[in-house]
């Protein structure tokens, strides 16, 4: 008596097991996806390194310019990919498709004898799709199709070569570094502005501080770690701008408090017969705000430069 109690629980729990075992995806239209894309193979790397003129630097500023040039091998490719789209088996929402699917089928065949009466008019979401869903509903190995729930896979994928072609880009070395070696002192890495271009100046950190005299040549260098593509310049020094950095270093530099105006007025002076018009003038700015707290002593200078034109 107990086992025949059981047995309806077991026929219904081996008929679910096997519904889930044979349930099956319920298969959506195809999808196909093309869209085009570009490869691109790198051919050749160089990079141009330009220190302005040839002859001997006479002046401490320089400007220097990088340009990098990339030529690739560009292919155009159409990538087509095809997608099998499905609804994923769920057992447990046959509890409420087969009764749906009930529904859905003797609306559906009412709703083909309306259209029948009515000339066609009804639209075939309605005459065929109740239909289809009611099936779908009923069959207990198969859901009904949801595009909410639709899950795809990838068939097959298809490539086709479209066109082909070479392509040069021109850059700057746009704020990357670049190596100035210095004979007799360390090297220093400085880096170019967004147009590749470095604006060198002797009479600046990281070179004020050094003793060029002995130094006849700057050896630049810029190197791109990818590939290992280099350039290289050099970069003489006019033997009169080695004694005149010298000079100038010391007219910059040179403690400003300890002096008077008219060793003030002496030092702007000096820098412009040495043909530094821009550190004059830098100078001049700097003694101007150093004296901003002093009015007296402010026009005391103004004066003495405009004597000394």
């Amino acid at each position: 008596m107990l086992l025949a109690r059981f047995r309806p629980l077991q026929t219904a729990l081996s008929v679910t097991l096997l519904v889930t075992l044979v349930g099956c995806a319920n298969q959506l239209p195809q999808r196909k996806d093309v869209e085009s894309r570009f490869e691109r193979k790198l051919i050749s790397h160089s990079l141009t390194l330009e220190a302005g003129q040839t002859e001997p630097l006479a002046l401490p500023q320089r400007n220097i310019r990088v340009h990098e040039s990339k030529t690739f091998d560009v292919t155009e490719i159409e990538e087509t990919r095809y997608l099998l789209r499905y609804t994923p088996y769920q057992p447990w929402r046959e509890l409420y498709e087969v009764p749906l699917g009930a529904v859905a089928i003797v609306a559906g065949l009412g709703a083909n004898v309306v259209n029948v009466i009515t000339l066609d008019s009804l639209p075939t979401s309605v005459t065929r799709g109740w239909l289809k869903y009611g099936f779908d509903g009923l069959n207990p190995a198969m859901n009904v199709e949801s595009n909410s729930r639709a899950q795809q896979s990838l068939q097959r994928l298809e490539q086709k070569e479209l066109n082909q072609r070479e392509e040069t880009l021109n850059l700057p070395w746009a704020e990357r570094p670049l190596r100035v070696d210095v004979p007799g002192h360390e090297g220093f890495e400085l880096l170019t502005d967004s147009n590749g271009k470095l604006a060198l100046n002797l009479l600046q950190p990281p070179f004020a501080d050094l003793d060029l005299r002995n130094v006849k040549q700057l050896r630049l260098s810029v190197l791109d770690p990818l590939d290992d593509t280099e350039a290289h310049a050099e970069l003489q020094l006019d033997r009169s701008l080695r004694q005149t950095l010298s000079e100038a270093q010391a007219l910059i530099f040179d403690d400003l408090e300890d002096d008077d105006v008219s060793e003030w007025v002496q030092r702007v002076r000096r820098l412009q017969a040495l043909g530094l018009d821009s550190e004059a003038a830098n100078l001049e700015q700097s003694l101007l705000a150093l004296t901003a707290n002093d009015p007296e002593l402010q026009e005391e200078f103004i004066q003495a430069l405009q004597q000394a034109h």
